[in-house]
């Protein structure tokens, strides 16, 4: 028997839907990464450091995105 109820198991991976609240980026070796602050249904609040792969370009705050997640982590961005 698992020690975990099933009903509070979350999935190690999915697109779950999210609002920007905050995209901040910022130069590493003339590369632009993205610090982004996303909101979900819920109404958890989550922060990912992302690289330009990783977030459709000119995102902005207030847009709806398709947040993937992995292992309950913030990978990618894009628009639904």
């Amino acid at each position: 028997m698992s020690r975990w109820p099933r009903d509070k198991l979350t999935p190690v991976l999915g697109e779950q839907t999210a609002i920007v609240l905050d995209v901040r980026p910022f130069g590493i070796h003339g590369v632009t990464y993205f610090d982004v602050t996303v909101g979900f249904p819920d109404r958890t609040v989550e922060h990912a450091r992302l690289g330009p792969e990783g977030i459709p370009d000119g995102l902005q705050p207030g847009e709806e995105v398709l947040a993937t997640r992995v292992g309950n982590m913030v990978i990618s961005l894009r628009r639904p």
